[in-house]
């Protein structure tokens, strides 16, 4: 449901806005509106500093959850929000150095390999005595045809090779000239092992910074606290920005808006103002009327699907509530396996306990809803982890069970369920035209749902089933001729009730040549749930039978042993890689599918109209 607005437009003294701004602030109810202001160079650093604030909460509350944090470090806590941010950046800074330099020393570390290990000192020493060891690399092929000749000129030693170089030294005296074929590198300041240790050193470095990010961390209210701050005085510059101002300067209008159930509160602070001139109405249908949604715990959770693609225009249908069921549902079809969808439900579970509020809360308890109803759909067509559950309860296949076939039966099935939503969303669709524009401004819509469901109850039902067939409503009923009949008048000839009949036809017949090639390519596109649920089950069978084939279980276990060990161990690995990788990629697919069918084909038919403003009142840190 979107929650009714009130409208304001405040005119008060220029130099009133700002206590008066900052008792709107206190009272958390209204919305300023801010529409059109772009940033002047003075105040992009403020949006910087934002975002900057708003990444460092996030990253350290990531960091609060994981195992690198250090427990105690709450007591060490810095008291102050920009001096925690100030050294969280620090420390950052320090952080991408050493791994920087802990990568260099990696790669550094096994590019010396080839040179064994050797003491540096000893090379020096040697140097001062005037021998020089020089360092060069060539192809097998190459070292091993021309070393006898090379050696008669210079003295040569081999240290490594492998597939395809050899890696060797010429002991020779400085300023020597050395004509090879081979590519002299410079000479190592190290060897393997002291560039490994140093590594380690960086790596341990990383560690000893993790008790400084643990006080930011555990900071990370304060520093809450001073984003706050900044994003008050962004929405000041905004307010600034963007107010018109009248009488040379001396007034200033601004646009605001309250929630209709709690607009008494904002009057009852008004009227404090003596000086302060508002006037309140209802939004027109030409205004930027900011958007909330109210809906039940339930629907609650699919605003953050809805939320994805925009929210619905203020004035219009909410349609949170009425495909939130199909989308669970369409979930549970393409992710289709009972255990996949337990591990789910297990999954959002565990995200609900460690979850404080606030978006993983919803999150987790999407995960749990769409995780249980993937578990009673998996269940219902008899599939766990790719496993047939009618031949593990001794059914002679599953069309003399009472579980669902599938893979020959649901593709029907996906088609009638696109054209159930279809249906519903251009019933919605009338229900949103009658309300906004009259009933008489939905005959041609009618008309053309009129004529679908005749044709969906007459002759679609039968051809899913002969038993839901109705006797008195067939294709060749008195009922079903006039059905189409009122549908098609309605369509063709009072689609606009006061333009000329002619035209009305002219553009009904146009309109069903749209509906028509429309609904086509709209109920095919169901097809995708039949085809992802049945590509993950295969899935989930295939990798079952490697785990089986490949280790030989397959056949049965004749004699336990040491053997049947590794099997068992080849097998599970095998399984939970596998199931693993369908896993992830099937509720990849069971999230965005469902989410396209969603967004495309219902909202076309139910005549969704978006917004991007969502109703933000200027709030601080009380009222919040």
């Amino acid at each position: 449901m979107i929650v009714k607005m009130s409208r304001y437009d405040f005119v008060l003294l220029a130099t009133q806005s700002d206590d008066f701004i900052a008792r709107l602030r206190e009272l958390g109810l209204v919305d300023i509106t801010t529409t059109g202001w772009e940033p002047q160079e003075k105040d992009r650093q403020l949006v910087t500093d934002i975002d900057r604030y708003r990444k460092a909460v996030e990253s350290l509350n990531a960091f609060a959850q994981s195992e690198d944090y250090v427990a105690g470090a709450e007591s060490k806590a810095y008291a102050s929000g920009e001096e925690a941010f100030d050294r969280y950046v620090e420390l950052q800074q320090q952080k991408a150095a050493l791994l920087a330099e802990e990568a260099r020393l990696e790669k550094y570390a096994e590019e010396l390999k080839p040179w064994g290990e050797f003491e540096c000192e000893a090379r020096e020493k040697l140097q001062q005595q005037g021998i020089v060891l020089r360092y060069f690399q060539t192809q097998s092929s190459i070292f091993d045809k021309m070393t006898e000749e090379w050696a008669e000129s210079y003295t040569i030693v081999e240290i490594s090779r492998d597939a395809s170089m050899v890696y060797f030294v010429v002991v020779t005296t400085p300023n020597a000239d050395i004509v090879i074929d081979a590519q002299e590198v410079k000479a190592p300041v190290m060897d393997s092992r002291a560039a490994q240790h140093e590594a380690e050193e960086c790596r341990q470095q990383l560690k000893n910074l993790n008790a400084e990010f643990s006080m930011c961390a555990a900071s990370v209210k304060a520093i809450e606290q001073t984003l706050d701050g900044l994003v008050c005085k962004l929405q000041d510059v905004k307010i600034k920005g963007t107010a018109a101002e009248a009488a040379d300067g001396a007034l200033v209008v601004m646009e605001g808006w309250a929630e209709e159930d709690k607009s008494k509160q904002v009057d009852a602070l008004l009227d404090e103002y003596s000086d302060v001139i508002y006037l309140k109405r209802n939004p027109e249908p030409e205004d930027d009327t900011p958007v909330k949604l109210k809906n039940n715990k339930f629907a609650r959770l699919f605003e953050l699907i809805g939320a994805m693609y925009a929210l619905p225009k203020y004035g219009t249908m909410d349609h949170t509530p009425f495909f939130a069921p199909f989308y669970m549902l369409f979930f549970a079809i393409c992710l289709n396996d009972a255990g996949y969808g337990a591990i789910l439900t297990l999954v959002g579970l565990i995200l609900m306990k460690k979850s404080s509020g606030g978006f993983m809360k919803q999150a987790a308890w999407l995960t749990v809803f769409c995780g249980a109803a993937t578990t009673l759909f998996g269940f219902y067509t008899g599939s766990l982890f790719g496993m047939s559950i009618p031949d593990m309860l001794g059914y002679d296949g599953i069309a003399n069970s009472p579980f669902l076939d599938f893979q020959n039966q649901f593709f029907s099935l996906a088609l009638a369920l696109g054209v159930v939503q279809i249906l519903f969303g251009m019933f919605l669709n009338i229900c949103l035209q009658t309300k906004l524009f009259g009933f008489t401004s939905t005959f041609g819509l009618l008309g053309w749902f009129i004529i679908l469901l005749s044709g969906c109850l007459a002759v679609g039902l039968p051809m899913i089933n002969e038993s839901l067939s109705i006797s008195w409503f067939t294709a060749s009923s008195p009922a079903f001729y006039a059905a189409m009949g009122v549908g098609g008048v309605l369509m063709l000839l009072l689609n606009n009730i006061k333009r000329n009949p002619l035209i009305n036809i002219g553009s009904g017949l146009w309109d069903a040549y749209n509906n028509i090639t429309g609904l086509l390519s709209d109920v095919l596109s169901y097809i995708r749930l039949f085809a992802i649920g049945l590509s993950g089950g295969v899935l989930a069978q295939v990798f079952n039978s490697l785990a089986m084939g490949l280790t030989g279980l397959d056949a049965g276990i004749e004699s336990f042993g040491v053997g049947t060990v590794f099997q068992i161990i080849g097998a599970t690995a095998i399984l939970l890689i596998g199931h693993g990788i369908n896993l992830f990629m099937s509720s990849i697919s069971s999230f965005v599918h469902p989410m396209r069918l969603t967004f495309v084909e219902f909202y076309k038919n139910a005549g969704f109209e978006m917004t991007t403003r969502q109703f933000e009142p200027l709030t601080n840190e009380n009222n919040k």
